[in-house]
């Protein structure tokens, strides 16, 4: 492909004096330009639901959910991977993400790593990477070798594929199930694909995850009913969470959340449905995790 074709590649034709302006004119710029990425995000939004519908019945049935990408695609691909354990409770690993050139990249870059068209293979087989999985491929450019190579193992073992590019013209879009493609245009900086590109990135692995996780029954209204108390701030959360949902004080919050090891969800239905912790732990587990039907009952 020539990355000159490319949009992403392209000089901003409203950018163009943005090194000869006061600071508050360039931020302007760069600020003006970032507001065009939500409109872009907007008018794919059909393409995200149906790979979010995808997604979410592999990873209900156990699958996981893996991003590969090189440089700034793969580095937000193991930030979203990352927050997901701590935000909504899931075990370390469901959602994962691999990176061109190994742990090393997300620091510095790794020189050709992203070129070479088998590595994805080999790092999807060091983790036993299965059919059941998904792979989502992250690239604003759509053609990253590193990446296409991933994709294109993970169709021949018959796994889901999805990709998250910023040109519809890459080849990634042609070889998955659910092609993402967000149309950003220009960069401000010619060809900074961290700055627009990346943050549509962003936005839509934020979306994705998020959405897969509500589907999952880990949020409840807009609350985050699954989140860890791994610190004192989640703990803070945890407590309040209780008390939004059932009106419970906060002493009266605190002991429930200790009688179940700070598990949200059977806290709520402890108090809502009257019962000790240890029945609404079971009836929780008959309604399949979700905590409205759980009430229900």
């Amino acid at each position: 492909m020539d990355l000159s074709k490319i949009d992403t590649e392209q000089r901003n034709p409203r950018t163009l004096n943005i090194d000869a302006v006061p600071t508050r004119d360039m931020l302007k710029m760069i600020n003006s330009e970032d507001a065009r990425v939500a409109a872009a995000v907007d008018k794919i939004i059909p393409d995200i639901s149906r790979a979010v519908d995808a997604m979410t019945e592999k990873f209900v049935r156990g699958g996981r959910i893996i991003y590969v990408g090189a440089g700034t695609s793969g580095r937000l691909g193991f930030l979203d991977a990352a927050e997901s354990v701590p935000t909504f409770g899931i075990k370390e690993g469901r959602i994962t993400g691999l990176i061109a050139g190994g742990p090393e990249a997300m620091r510095r870059a790794v020189e050709g790593a992203e070129d070479d068209t088998g590595l994805c293979e080999q790092d999807l087989k060091k983790i036993q990477f299965t059919a059941g999985d998904v792979l989502v491929g992250l690239a604003a450019s759509g053609r990253t070798p590193y990446v296409v190579g991933g994709l294109k193992y993970a169709r021949s073992i018959g796994a889901r594929t999805v990709s998250v590019t910023c040109n519809p013209s890459g080849v990634m879009n042609r070889i998955v199930d659910f092609p993402i493609a967000c149309e950003v245009g220009p960069e401000v900086i010619t060809g900074s694909t961290r700055m627009k590109s990346g943050t549509a990135q962003k936005m839509i692995l934020n979306m994705m995850s998020t959405a897969i996780m509500i589907k999952d029954n880990k949020v409840f209204s807009n609350l985050m009913i699954n989140v860890q108390p791994t610190n004192g701030k989640l703990r803070e959360r945890a407590r309040r969470i209780v008390m939004e949902i059932t009106g419970a004080a906060a002493q009266e919050a605190s002991g429930l959340l200790d009688q179940c090891s700070y598990q949200v969800p059977v806290a709520i239905v402890a108090k809502m449905a009257g019962v000790d912790t240890a029945t609404a732990g079971q009836r929780l587990k008959q309604a399949g995790g979700n905590l409205r039907r759980a009430l229900r009952n």
